[in-house]
């Protein structure tokens, strides 16, 4: 496969793409701070595990992914826009994240890892409260059916 022909970015492209973070971005600290204030005890980034979860419930054998919706492909999402330049590098790049996410989420489900994606999206304002109360809803029965089970 021949590598994407890349314009060079504007400047003010650059200074955006440069203000990007990888981790510790708002979205992972509202759900970080709300788990902290339920009383769950947590560790972030776990380097041995794959994908390096933003965070990581060991007591639930539970990971959590806080995905940004644009650099994962959030299908049907009014924040995930295919960029109008430099079309075929964001299609490879966007198209690798979302392998790399399926393959790393398959790897933790064979370790026997229960996985949660939280979207950027759904911490918005407007849908926070409902998406961190089925945040809670799914790690009490994850919880429930590790006793069971285990």
């Amino acid at each position: 496969m021949t590598k994407p022909v890349i314009d060079p970015p504007s400047k003010s492209r650059s200074y955006n793409m440069s203000q990007i973070r990888g981790k510790d971005t708002k979205p992972e600290e509202i759900v970080r701070k709300f788990l902290f204030s339920k009383g769950f005890r947590y560790r972030k980034n776990v380097a041995a595990l794959p994908g390096k979860p933003d965070i990581v419930l060991s007591k639930y054998h539970t990971v959590i992914f806080v995905n940004g919706c644009f650099w994962h492909r959030h299908e049907g999402c009014k924040y995930f826009v295919w960029p109008k330049h430099n079309q075929e590098f964001w299609k490879e790049k966007i198209e690798s994240n979302v392998t790399r996410d399926h393959r790393n989420h398959d790897a933790l489900h064979q370790a026997g890892w229960n996985v949660i994606d939280i979207w950027e999206c759904e911490l918005k304002t407007n849908n926070r409260k409902e998406t961190l109360e089925a945040l809670m809803v799914e790690l009490r029965e994850d919880a429930e059916y590790d006793k069971a089970s285990g």
